[in-house]
């Protein structure tokens, strides 16, 4: 009977988690043994463990422990008024813990590869003993995403570039024979006003000289 009611009350208390359904199966395939999950999470990124519980109880005891031999990171008591984090083994998990002053979950902030590992929480109350194991894994941050994105700007310069470079040439060859050009009408224009002139006052003499010859 007792073991009928840890059932039950595991199954209300994991009701809203993630991973229920895990949960669920595991607790009535193998009763008495508490389940693992696992979880998974890349590095840099923030992952929350849930206590199991929606919400501390006055007389909560939570122990939260990591790795094999298990080692301390973090507890409440209500009662007291304590919740506290702990660095950790070599103080792996410094500044990164936090803490939900409501269900117990444990959060841990920019995680990093060192962190996989075993996380077992401990619920002590009056009547009850809950106890919740995870198998977190850290992935490392892939850099596949940032260089294709160093490679695609590169690309893109190079192709400005080729682009640019000979819109640049091609301007200053037009504008060397556009001078050229100016260049060569100046001389030319003044000898063909000079050529006109001088035509202009011949025809006048040749005039000139006809009338005269006329009139004797």
């Amino acid at each position: 009977m007792l073991l009928i009611a840890n059932v039950i009350f595991k199954l209300f208390t994991l009701l809203n988690q993630k991973h229920f359904l895990k949960v669920l199966i595991f607790s009535l395939c193998f009763p008495g043994v508490d389940a693992l999950m696992s979880v998974s999470v890349v590095e840099g990124d923030s992952v929350t463990l849930e206590s199991g519980v929606t919400e501390i109880q006055t007389d909560d005891l939570i122990a939260w422990t990591f790795g094999r031999p298990e080692t301390l990171i973090a507890r409440i008591n209500k009662e007291n008024v304590i919740f506290s984090t702990s660095d950790g083994p070599a103080g792996r998990f410094r500044d990164r813990l936090k803490l939900d002053h409501q269900t117990g979950s444990l959060t841990i902030t920019n995680t990093r590869t060192t962190d996989s590992g075993l996380y077992n929480v401990t619920i002590k109350r009056t009547k009850t003993h809950i106890t919740n194991r995870f198998s977190v894994t850290v992935y490392a941050h892939r850099q596949t995403s940032h260089t294709s994105v160093s490679l695609l700007i590169v690309l893109i310069t190079a192709a400005g570039s080729l682009v640019i470079v000979p819109m640049i040439v091609l301007f200053c060859i037009c504008k060397k024979h556009r001078d050229t050009v100016h260049e060569d009408e100046t001389p030319a224009a003044a000898l063909l006003y000079k050529h006109t002139e001088l035509m202009m006052e011949s025809d006048v003499t040749e005039v000139i000289y006809t009338c005269f010859i006329t009139e004797h």
